[in-house]
């Protein structure tokens, strides 16, 4: 309804102020998607609106136990492997596990909505921006460049990809995204706040830029022919990177950290070569801190002898460059657990799919 020179705010401010406010049997509730559009004109409205708003209830996405147990109510019964695997694509939204066809396996259900002519979800990307914000290109932008680099961009790196200014404009996008849960920002360990990485989480704007796209001719069996390919295995490693993510405070849990004073960052080496990047730190009060491995598997996890290494020199470049005092564990998240070979000595603590249902 608010549409440019529509005056639907002052209307809403003379409506309110005029009538509504001296009533006792008047609640006027605003809810929706548009989560920027609420902050902007509502939160933080400096003219009739200001200080009007009583009550505040931030709604997230669901959690993977909420997912599956709307499922179930919904008498689709995907394991939770399979429900896994459906957060990847859809995250947390409701409304996508409400299109789901009951006695259809998930990879038909994701051919029927998001490969077939008629898919319901096919254009929902660019439908779901337009509708969200105004001048939208920018924001898809944005968001087009944060996916193509799934380790996260600073500031300076999204202005050098996109093309846009440095100024108010671009920090009104990133913040507007930010709200929407499309994106996320985290502070990088011990270093300047100009420096923090901003990262693409929306599951589905991921899954549509890296398979949807801008890719001719599309294929209406497209995911169910191509389970085990490459292309599919790469993008499932990362996008249960951004499951683990999202439930950080379910890894705490499984960890024994929830009375524990922690804090969530990333790390990424800047004078190391080769360098090292850290997606998940959990840096404890007590003098320890989590170094958390994400790995997506469909049995145990074996850590091979090149690993190993890798993860060694992770752990060195870590120490080195931060010079901290602090004893640094590494943690594995996977599905099933690892498998206990010659190369796990240096796992300290384990964390597992059914850990992330908490």
């Amino acid at each position: 309804m608010d549409t440019p020179k529509s005056g639907f705010i002052t209307a809403l401010e003379h409506f309110w102020n005029g009538w509504a406010s001296g009533r006792t049997d008047v609640f006027l509730i605003i809810c929706g998607s548009a989560t920027s559009w609420i902050v902007n004109n509502l939160l933080k409205n400096r003219g009739g609106l200001y200080n009007r708003v009583t009550r505040r209830m931030r709604l997230l996405p669901f959690t993977l136990k909420e997912t599956e147990a709307y499922l179930k109510e919904k008498e689709i019964d995907l394991g939770r492997y399979r429900v896994c695997e459906a957060y990847m694509i859809f995250g947390g939204v409701p409304y996508y596990y409400s299109l789901l066809g009951k006695g259809l396996s998930l990879p038909q259900n994701v051919d029927a909505l998001c490969f077939a002519d008629e898919g319901m979800l096919r254009g929902e990307f660019d439908e779901l921006y337009a509708t969200l914000f105004r001048n939208s290109e920018k924001y898809v932008k944005v968001v087009t460049a944060l996916g193509s680099k799934t380790k996260g961009l600073t500031r300076d790196e999204i202005i050098s990809s996109t093309g846009l200014s440095s100024g108010g404009s671009l920090t009104q996008i990133l913040e507007e995204l930010e709200l929407c849960g499309f994106i996320r920002s985290y502070p990088n360990y011990m270093m300047d706040e100009n420096l923090c990485l901003y990262q693409l989480i929306d599951s589905f704007s991921l899954f549509h830029l890296r398979f949807i796209k801008g890719k001719r001719p599309r294929n209406p069996r497209f995911w169910t022919s191509n389970l085990e390919s490459p292309s599919l295995s790469a993008w499932k490693g990362y996008a249960f990177e951004q499951v683990c993510l999202y439930h950080s405070e379910q890894i705490k849990q499984a960890l024994g950290l929830m009375t524990v004073s922690t804090e969530i960052s990333s790390w990424r080496s800047r004078q190391s070569s080769p360098g090292a990047q850290i997606d998940l730190l959990i840096d404890r009060k007590d003098g320890i801190i989590n170094l958390c491995e994400m790995k997506y598997s469909k049995s145990e996890y074996a850590i091979s002898k090149r690993e190993e290494e890798q993860l060694r020199n992770k752990i060195a470049v870590f120490e080195t460059e931060t010079r901290t005092r602090k004893a640094v564990h590494l943690t594995m998240v996977t599905m099933y657990g690892i498998v206990k070979n010659s190369h796990a000595g240096n796992v300290q603590s384990e964390v597992m799919l059914d850990d992330l249902f908490r």
